[in-house]
């Protein structure tokens, strides 16, 4: 017995053994009306197990509904209600089991009705009419099943046939979107990599110039070095937008992807600081972690690409601003990163192109720790970008 039915199914139920009920009642009184001058039939022992009857059929019809029919088969022989019940039962079976099923347990039925009928005090033509009148219903009922079965498995069939293009177009959809990613990738190599390699040689022939400035050199040595690592960082995006596949641009050796390189940590802050100081920034770093090599290797890659986008933000919104890095650990449960620039009065000359979206990169980095980030404009008119990343205890 399931209880746990769905509002539907009960109610499919309840209306299954109210037509069992009623057509029981009749076939009652149809066999009352057919006995000879003097007989009658026991009203209350045929409705009470009538009723034991619909209370099976009410409760398991659903889930065994051969078995209940084989029940009610042989206890039609008891009681005239029963009739009814195994008419209902034999519906049943037709729409919830196959027509092989349907078919063997609707002649089982009616072989169980000629038997009853043969004992039955009947007259040859009732006996023949009640045989056509049961015949003809029985059959209409389980085609009536069948027919219900048929719609439902349609309807299911119609169901999974549009779940499945709906799956299908989720793939073309996400093929599609794959194919315009690495599309994209290759535009950003074949257009990124030319002007970059454009750039990394221009900057090494005045790096290497016997008669360049000093200070011209180291800026174009350091431009030169940049202008590579940008090249590595290229690499590393267009192999993360083509699922890994490695990139070569025209004159490269080897277009194989070489080994990861290694990721950023807390300790590498100081050599990005100097590397701004030396292109001509003027930062302050302040740290007071006492020992960065113990921050994990996952806050600390975060930590220094929050920097990263702080002096980059500080040197095309504020060129030449002094600007202080500052680091801590407050109270031991999590790294506080807060960068601070005074804001210039204007718009600055020749800004730097850029997409805007840095600061929510680098709010998606610091939720996916569980930390908070807050950036804006200060009272006395400066900017500051502040970050608590979490630390394991």
């Amino acid at each position: 017995m399931d209880l746990r039915r769905s509002w539907r199914d009960w109610l499919g139920d309840v209306g299954v053994t109210a037509a069992a009920v009623l057509l029981g009642l009749l076939m009652l009184q149809a066999s009352r009306e057919d006995l000879p001058q003097g007989e009658d039939i026991s009203v209350a022992w045929d409705v009470t197990v009538g009723a034991a009857t619909w209370t099976v059929l009410l409760l398991w019809r659903r889930r065994y509904p051969v078995a209940v029919m084989l029940v009610m088969a042989f206890a039609q022989l008891t009681a005239s209600t029963v009739l009814g019940t195994a008419a209902v039962a034999l519906f049943s079976v037709a729409m919830l089991r196959p027509w092989r099923t349907s078919l063997y347990l609707g002649v089982l039925n009616m072989a169980v009705i000629v038997a009853e009928f043969w004992v039955a005090p009947l007259s040859g033509p009732d006996f023949r009419e009640g045989l056509i009148v049961f015949g003809l219903m029985y059959a209409m009922l389980v085609s009536t099943g069948m027919l219900v079965r048929s719609r439902r498995m349609l309807i299911a069939s119609l169901k999974e046939r549009a779940r499945v293009a709906e799956s299908e177009q989720r793939l073309r959809v996400e093929e599609a979107r794959l194919l315009e990613r690495e599309r994209i990738a290759r535009e950003m190599h074949d257009v990124l990599a030319h002007r970059i390699s454009l750039l990394a040689v221009h900057a090494g022939a005045l790096e290497f110039r016997p008669d360049a400035p000093t200070d011209q050199r180291e800026a174009a040595g350091i431009i030169r070095r940049s202008a590579y690592e940008a090249m590595e960082d290229l690499r590393e995006v267009i192999g993360v937008l083509r699922d890994g596949a490695g990139t070569a641009g025209a004159g490269d050796a080897d277009p194989s992807p070489g080994p990861e390189r290694p990721q950023p940590t807390l300790k590498d802050v100081a050599a990005l600081v100097e590397e701004s100081r030396l292109a001509g920034a003027h930062v302050t770093l302040d740290d007071r972690v006492p020992d960065p090599a113990a921050v994990p290797a996952r806050v600390g890659r975060h930590a220094y690409r929050i920097v990263q986008e702080g002096l980059t933000n500080a040197r095309k919104h504020a060129p030449g601003a002094h600007v202080r890095v500052w680091l801590d650990v407050p109270d031991g449960t999590a790294l506080a990163i807060e960068i601070l620039n005074p804001l210039p009065p204007g718009p600055p000359p020749n800004p730097l192109p850029g997409a805007g979206a840095g600061l929510v990169g680098l709010g998606e980095r610091v939720h996916t720790l569980g930390g908070t980030l807050e950036h804006g404009r200060t009272d006395d008119g400066r900017f500051r970008l502040r970050a608590h990343l979490p630390l394991p205890t």
